[in-house]
């Protein structure tokens, strides 16, 4: 992408350059931006309530006259975000979850470590906003060790995810030591970041990055694209230098109202990320947070995004679709295992065949029980004696000669 609105390249391609530009005021988003009188207002009242923050990047991105962009719709505050009866400030209860400051720790084997609580930009649906742009919420060098040391002093835990705000906003030096003061504790097997810095602040994957990174390995990634749009040659540049380095990357997307609650473009979103190397992951239900009400969708829209998926693209392409709760992630799945019948277990295809599966339960009783069926239940079902015809295309004709 050539630099817009006369900035040298040079500039533009400085991750330093572009965290010292961002864009935080109404002035400045209209450099990127066609704003109307009544959207400046809006977008003023807003974020005196949620702080924000864009890259120039990132802006350079968006539809500069379309409100409804949905790249718009994820980092441009709106009004309707101070419209929201049920959303909750920490809607994972995160703070009563964390033995120390720097540290939330649910599941037994595996922390959240979070390191830093600035990001490239202020995502309006991000879970973790009672402290990521927090000014009171800054974490010292003081709440990082007592992090590593509530981490060292825990020998089950052995997977630590580096998170934040956006732990590659450290400096090289830093994150070099960070990750030196990890690897010394011998029961951690696994490191993870994650970050959006590969779709928000591309120009932060530089070589010595991934030279550091490739020092400490097991490392893995997951990163945060939600739309086609943001799958750009810088980022397809960034994501190439971090796999050239060993470093897995998988990809993290929100379910969001107006930006990716439709199947083709979740389709388009995922075979993007796989041209990419980069494996889609997990798609969240966006949380209860406050002010997210025109952004959040109902579970039963995720469960058809994803029936669109299943059978329509390579099997690992398709995302777990999962709601994060208090307790853990909560994997949502459409309704393929029917039940049993007899000696028989019934499920549904992708294309809505039912296929009943010869499957003796045995003697001892199920450790997980499936619903009962009657045996006449699903009469048509396809079996192994009886299957459907086949619904594959034609093969075509051969060329005489």
């Amino acid at each position: 992408m050539s630099a817009p609105g006369g900035h040298g390249a040079a500039q533009w391609d400085d991750w330093r350059w572009q965290m010292t530009h961002r864009i935080a005021t109404v002035e400045e988003l209209g450099r990127y931006l066609r704003l109307g009188d009544a959207e400046r207002e809006q977008i003023r009242a807003a974020g005196r309530h949620y702080r924000w923050s864009i890259t120039p990047y990132y802006a350079s991105l968006m539809d500069p006259d379309d409100p409804a962009c949905p790249l718009r719709r994820q980092q441009v505050p709106a009004v309707q975000e101070l419209d929201d009866e049920i959303g909750l400030p920490d809607p994972l209860y995160e703070q009563d979850n964390s033995p120390v400051d720097a540290v939330v720790h649910v599941y037994p084997d595996r922390v959240a470590f979070k390191v830093t609580n600035v990001c490239p930009t202020y995502c309006r649906y991000c879970f973790r906003e009672y402290f990521v742009g927090n000014e009171d919420e800054h974490h010292t060098r003081r709440k990082i060790d007592e992090g590593l040391a509530y981490i060292a002093a825990h020998e089950a835990i052995r997977d630590v995810l580096v998170t934040g705000g956006d732990p590659f906003l450290f400096s090289d030096r830093r994150l070099e030591e960070l990750l030196g003061r990890l690897r010394a504790i011998g029961h951690v097997e696994i490191i993870r970041f994650g970050t959006r810095t590969p779709c928000t602040l591309p120009q932060r994957i530089t070589p010595e990055l991934c030279r550091i990174l490739a020092r400490h390995h097991p490392i893995w990634l997951n990163t945060h694209f939600n739309h086609p749009r943001e799958l750009t040659a810088e980022a397809a540049r960034a994501c190439g230098l971090l796999l050239a380095a060993g470093v897995p990357l998988g990809n993290q997307t929100v379910l969001l109202k107006g930006v990716n609650d439709d199947a083709q473009v979740m389709r388009a979103l995922v075979h993007g990320l796989l041209r990419m190397r980069v494996r889609p992951y997990y798609i969240f239900h966006c949380q209860l947070l406050a002010g997210t009400a025109h952004l959040r969708t109902s579970i039963e829209k995720g469960l058809e995004v994803m029936q669109a998926l299943r059978g329509h693209t390579t099997g690992f392409g398709v995302p777990n679709y999962v709601l994060d709760t208090p307790y853990g992630k909560v994997p949502l799945l459409p309704q393929y295992l029917l039940g049993r019948a007899g000696d028989e277990v019934l499920v549904r295809t992708w294309n809505g065949a039912v296929w009943r599966e010869p499957n003796p339960r045995g003697n001892d009783p199920p450790a997980v029980p499936l619903p009962e069926l009657p045996d006449h239940a699903y009469p048509d079902a396809a079996t192994p004696r009886r299957p459907f015809p086949a619904t594959r295309p034609a093969a075509a004709p051969v060329p005489a000669g």
